[in-house]
């Protein structure tokens, strides 16, 4: 099959066509995968970054999200059927059998479910893990009506769906952005003011917010510089690992895709709640371009795999 691979400690990605298709053990479906898109994980995977947390097992198939159908059933595997239409995250404790393939075996437990009719499959592709990881970190903090939430790193895919669900629970929204179509892009999705993270940031949100904020979500940036921008009770929501031994308001977080969060993503969307900010398509075969041009992007780069 077709894959983007890491074929040894320190080799680029690179794509191939004779890779092993997977078969599904018990408790796992066998997924013809249609799409899928680029996180930062997938791009601290591809440059090696991941060594020494995680296991690379060689040949290394890249990508998170996936979104495809049902194409064959081990023993076991609950409600799922052949045929199905499904999205979610490949989640596993190593390095190997990653999205961007042609097929891809997952548990048919966690982190997938059914693609309900209105939801794209190339939006399904660019949904979970930046969903997902963005519901979390908005969960940790507990925005609602009165609250001004800073979207620190807004631009990201993780940002883009912040902005969106912290403006929908009727919280004031500042992102960072930088001058030009960044800010745009942010005040599209319900940021209410903007902020540019190159420059005198503290002095940007303090004008904004002179009180100081109700919470951050730390997606980029100074965690401890983004602190001390809280309120007297504020909160701070981290992804990238500032938590409570680095400041008390602080909690790290991991995003989890479970199903019940993957349905409540899809019906957001397919509802238009929210939507999916994709800005760029790039074929299977165009990955390694994908991840060049993933730093500085808008939102989401989707993979289409056919």
């Amino acid at each position: 099959m077709r894959a983007i691979t890491l074929d040894a400690e320190g080799a680029a990605p690179t794509p191939r066509d004779d890779v092993a298709r997977p078969s599904p053990g018990p408790g796992e479906v066998l997924i013809r995968v249609h799409a899928s898109s680029v996180n930062g994980f997938d791009q601290k995977a591809a440059a090696g970054m991941m060594r020494g947390s995680m296991e690379y097992r060689f040949p290394v198939v890249l990508g998170k999200d996936f979104a495809g159908e049902v194409e064959a059933m081990g023993e076991g595997t609950g409600p799922l059927r052949v045929g199905d239409p499904v999205f979610g995250v490949v989640m596993r404790s190593y390095l190997g059998d990653g999205a961007w393939a042609e097929y891809l075996t997952v548990d048919a437990g966690y982190a997938v479910t059914r693609r309900p009719d209105g939801l794209d499959p190339v939006d399904a592709g660019a949904l979970g893990l930046a969903g997902a990881t963005a519901l979390d970190a908005l969960a940790a903090v507990a925005p609602g009506p009165g609250d001004t939430v800073l979207v620190s790193g807004a631009t990201g895919g993780v940002g883009a769906f912040a902005v969106q669900y912290a403006r929908a629970a009727g919280a004031r929204v500042i992102a960072t952005a930088r001058a030009g179509a960044a800010t745009d892009f942010v005040r599209e999705l319900g940021a209410g003011d903007v902020v540019d993270h190159t420059g005198d940031l503290a002095g940007q949100v303090r004008a904004v917010a002179p009180d100081g904020v109700s919470a951050v979500l730390h997606l980029a940036g100074d965690g401890n510089q983004l602190a001390g921008l809280l309120a007297p009770d504020g909160r701070l929501a981290s992804t990238i690992g500032f938590g409570p031994e680095q400041h008390p308001a602080a909690t790290s977080v991991l995003g989890q895709p479970t199903p019940g969060t993957l349905d409540r993503l899809a019906a957001d969307v397919v509802a238009g709640r929210i939507r999916v900010p994709v800005e760029r398509r790039y074929p299977l075969g165009e990955v390694p371009r994908a991840l060049a041009d993933f730093r500085g992007s808008l939102g989401k780069l989707a993979v289409d795999i056919g």
